[in-house]
Order: C-alpha cells, then sequence, then structure tokens
C-alpha cells in the first residue's frame, strides 16, 4: 500500500530516500565523503523535491522503506535555495561541471505541464522486491488519470530499464566535464 505523506513526514522518507542515494552515482559524486552526504543530500532532495510534500505528491509505502517526491505540474524546486546549498556544501572543483549540468537539465525539462518525478528510491536492505516497480507503477497511474506526462532525469544508468519498463523514453545525455551523466526521461500519459 501506497500513501501520501505530508510535511510530518518528510523525516522519514527523506531518510529512506537518503539510504537508496547511497550508492547513486551523481550523488556521491557531489558528496563522497559517507559524512558529507549523510549531512547534505536530504536538505538536496528537499529543496529540489520537497515541495511535494506540500502538494500531496510525496508518497511512500507503509514501512517506509520505499519513497517517491513528485513535483507536479507547475510546481518547481526551490532554485535559490538549492544553488546556495551546493554552493555551500559541494568542493568548489565540482561548481562548474555541477551548474552546467542543471543548465542543460533546463534544456531537457518539457515546455508542457507535466508531472517531474524528482527522486525514488528504496532502502537497499529492501531492494529487488518490487517494491520500487510498484511504488512507480502507482505513481504513474496517477499521472496517467491526471492526463499528463512524466519527466525525470535519472542519476544512476543501472534504473534506465526500470524506467522504460514503465513507459519512459530517454530524450538524450546530460554530461558536464568531469560528473556523471545524467539521462532526461518522458513519458506520455497513457
Amino acid at each position: 500500500m501506497y500513501k501520501a505523506s505530508d510535511r510530518d513526514e518528510a523525516p522519514q522518507v527523506l531518510s529512506n530516500l537518503t539510504l537508496g542515494f547511497s550508492s547513486d552515482p551523481f550523488m556521491r559524486w557531489l558528496y563522497p565523503e559517507p559524512k558529507e552526504f549523510l549531512r547534505h543530500f536530504p536538505l538536496v532532495m528537499d529543496f529540489f523535491g520537497g515541495r511535494a510534500f506540500d502538494h500531496g505528491s510525496a508518497f511512500r509505502n507503509d514501512e517506509f522503506t520505499a519513497g517517491a517526491l513528485w513535483l507536479p505540474p507547475t510546481i518547481h524546486p526551490d532554485e535559490e535555495q538549492l544553488v546556495t546549498c551546493f554552493e555551500q556544501t559541494v568542493s568548489k572543483d565540482k561548481h562548474d561541471a555541477l551548474f552546467e549540468t542543471f543548465g542543460q537539465m533546463e534544456k531537457y525539462h518539457p515546455n508542457e505541464d507535466c508531472w517531474h518525478l524528482a527522486f525514488i528510491a528504496v532502502d537497499p536492505a529492501h531492494q529487488g522486491k518490487g517494491s520500487g516497480s510498484a511504488l512507480l507503477e502507482a505513481c504513474l497511474k496517477h499521472c496517467d488519470e491526471d492526463g499528463r506526462p512524466a519527466y525525470l532525469e535519472s542519476t544512476n544508468p543501472a534504473n534506465l530499464s526500470l524506467y522504460k519498463r514503465h513507459g519512459f523514453e530517454e530524450m538524450g545525455l546530460i554530461k558536464a566535464d568531469q560528473a556523471p551523466p545524467l539521462f532526461p526521461m518522458f513519458r506520455v500519459a497513457r
């Protein structure tokens, strides 16, 4: 069973998502030291996708072992807070590649109103049991009922097959200097 999470549940959802991203190529490039990753990545998620908690589009399973942050159409990340966070917490030698990556992300983001999957993850101790796929399917059903497409930027090439199974198609490649690549993907409403 999947439920919408409000701001009161944000710490639990963000903690689970942090575990799920602990081996993500892009996120660990940003924060290679475990202590820094655990300290800063929950803030990054909140600034990028946390508005989902305020709009009823943050989802989790009953056990809080799988979660997703979806930004509804017309709702966007808190870019000002995100940029400030990156400037203060990411090594300065990565800033050029990081901000170039974000510039390229803007070029791929659809102009039409769409659901934006900011983050989805499963606690590593519970991966491989289908809970991430089931959560994604449940969320996409909501997008389809709304009649709007879905968009995401995958930060891990290992997840592309999952997204493709659920109807997403690759739009291109986001690559800046030494930063790991991101894969923008789009799914039409069904």
